[in-house]
């Protein structure tokens, strides 16, 4: 049987931008490593979870992996709480948290710091909130593990109750529908969201009341902490809020991928989350350089494929510039995973022995700013497969393949099909 590599391009997926001459950034890069590959495979479009639904990384991954999100999704709180090393047990609550600035009232300058607070920073304010935010009442606690960059965990434990994830986000850019989180268009200014309880719960309710405590102590601790002071004078922006969303509180129980389709798996990822969903998967998890050192994440993969029936590679690259507007920033990240990944696996792996998949969790088209519930441009390469006309990896290339439409649940059920063959 054939061994399967899943790699995953977060964000890779766009739309047609006007000063790349109306071309999306896969078409104007120079690709011809992908290329390679995608002349070699069966072609498509994949919606990760489904049609009209914008996702957040976390519940696209699960459904890529074969999952339906809506029937033991958790909340990426608790997935992020696993993948970053915090204790979880059901009846706490975890939250994904994002550095932020905001104006006194609470008006959102910048959901993400400007993307210029580091990690080193990040943890200064962390332990600046864990030291000095003190919840109200015997027994209530918050610790905030900060992450990568602006991104954190917030964790809530309560002696008294067991805490609820039946609460709104208050980051107003996320909604939860079904359980998952999801985008929502952002126009205007925006404000702190208070949260809400979503049913008539006491433990909604005092899910709710820690969740804005919390919120109104973070400001007041690092609004005036020494670090922000520093980032003012030397014209950055301060880290002097958190948002929320994404509450989770009970353990994932999901059936391993073992189970699932009879492959010992391994998960290739840098972020939390994704070591999370690979931690309540079970399969085993790598980190190889850092998240750009894409020549060495190929290098891994192939020396992963050696002892496992299933490698997931998730490369973070193109989401970035793509939240940003940087449509130049993206087209360069991908043609650097092109050159340095793709070219590494381009000479090494043997298409009669291993399966390839290549395709997105989502799209994050410049223009808009963030995830989109675009198609993601999907291939399939393999030697036995007959080959669609496909000369490159790109959304309109991969909207005339044969594999058509699909669903992201559907894709491992397909490649272990070829792999069998």
């Amino acid at each position: 049987m054939k061994k399967i590599l899943f790699v995953v391009l977060d964000g890779v997926g766009d739309r047609p931008i006007p000063e790349l001459n109306y071309t999306t950034t896969l078409e104007s890069a120079s690709t011809p490593n992908l290329d390679f590959f995608a002349r070699r495979s069966k072609a498509g479009l994949v919606y990760s979870v489904g049609k009209g639904i914008a996702p957040e990384s976390d519940v696209a991954v699960y459904s890529l992996l074969g999952y339906k999100v809506r029937e033991g999704y958790v909340g990426r709180g608790v997935v992020e709480a696993l993948g970053s090393g915090l204790g979880f047990r059901d009846g706490d609550l975890a939250l994904r948290g994002n550095f932020a600035t905001v104006k006194e009232d609470f008006t959102i300058v910048d959901r993400r710091v400007g993307r210029s607070l580091s990690s080193e920073e990040a943890s200064i304010l962390s332990e600046a909130v864990n030291r000095e935010v003190k919840l109200d009442g015997p027994g209530r606690s918050v610790v905030v593990k900060s992450t990568v960059g602006h991104r954190c965990v917030v964790l809530f434990r309560a002696c008294d109750v067991n805490l609820s994830d039946r609460i709104s986000n208050t980051d107003p850019a996320y909604a939860k529908v079904d359980g998952m989180g999801v985008v929502v268009s952002m126009k205007g200014d925006l404000k702190v969201a208070r949260c809400e309880p979503a049913d008539d719960t006491d433990e909604a309710k005092a899910s709710s009341e820690l969740v804005n405590e919390f919120t109104g102590k973070v400001f007041r601790v690092l609004d005036g902490h020494e670090l922000n002071l520093k980032r003012r004078r030397e014209g950055k922006l301060p880290g002097n809020m958190i948002l929320l969303r994404d509450a989770g509180s009970s353990l994932p129980r999901f059936r391993s991928i073992e189970e699932l389709y009879g492959l010992r798996a391994a998960i290739l990822a840098d972020m939390p989350v994704e070591i999370g969903i690979a931690r309540t998967v079970g399969a085993d998890v790598f980190s190889e350089g850092s998240p750009t050192d894409f020549a060495l994440k190929a290098r891994k993969a192939l020396r992963l494929l050696e002892d496992y029936g299933l490698v997931y590679v998730h490369l973070k690259g193109p989401d970035e510039p793509g939240h940003d507007g940087d449509y130049l920033k993206k087209k360069k990240s991908i043609e650097e995973i092109d050159r340095q990944f793709f070219g590494v696996l381009k000479g090494a792996l043997g298409l009669e022995d291993v399966v390839l998949l290549v395709t997105s969790d989502h799209a994050t088209p410049c223009i808009l700013r963030g995830h989109s519930d675009d198609p993601v441009p999907l291939i399939i390469s393999s030697d036995e497969l007959e080959k669609d006309h496909v000369c490159r990896y790109t959304e309109r290339e991969c909207s005339g393949g044969s594999l058509g439409v699909l669903e992201g649940h559907r894709l491992l059920e397909i490649a272990k099909s070829i792999s069998v063959k």
